[in-house]
């Protein structure tokens, strides 16, 4: 599978298959140490607005992934209603960083899972309350299986 990312504005397509060939390792919180291809990389990630912030060999990268699959209501002008967050790949819940009931903003976080060795941010899609959570820590989920509904 191809993932599609903007890395400094310029599209990249990165295969998936590449990745799961690499030694990632958190080696501190947003750090990682990783082993491609027989070259060695120290990645510092942090989060950004729009994506995520990547350091390497003192050189800092904004980093989008573009999903096709949700490319339709990232387009649209307003999300509205009800909204399921689905997790976009298999993998385990790492953290809850919400509870049903709070308030949120759109693109703040509200779970973290982890895939692929990387920790992802599952964000809000709008601004609203939490419905519901439909996992806990350390569950193991599903692509496409609902995390989270914020209304």
């Amino acid at each position: 599978m191809k993932i599609d990312l903007l890395i400094d504005g310029r599209p990249h397509a990165v295969d998936t298959e590449e990745l799961a060939s690499a030694d990632i390792r958190e080696v501190e919180p947003g750090v990682y140490s990783v082993l491609l291809n027989g070259r060695s990389f120290e990645v510092k990630m942090e989060p950004a607005a729009e994506g995520y912030y990547a350091g390497v060999n003192g050189r800092r990268y904004a980093i989008q992934v573009r999903d096709p699959r949700r490319r339709s209501a990232r387009n649209s002008l307003q999300v509205s209603g009800r909204q399921k967050i689905a997790s976009p790949m298999p993998g385990k819940v790492l953290r809850l960083l919400v509870r049903p009931g709070d308030q949120v903003a759109a693109g703040q976080g509200l779970l973290v899972v982890e895939a692929m060795k990387m920790q992802n941010e599952i964000r809000s899609p709008k601004s609203g309350r939490v419905v519901s959570i439909f996992v806990s820590e350390g569950a193991a989920v599903s692509g496409g299986e609902t995390l989270a509904e914020v209304e």
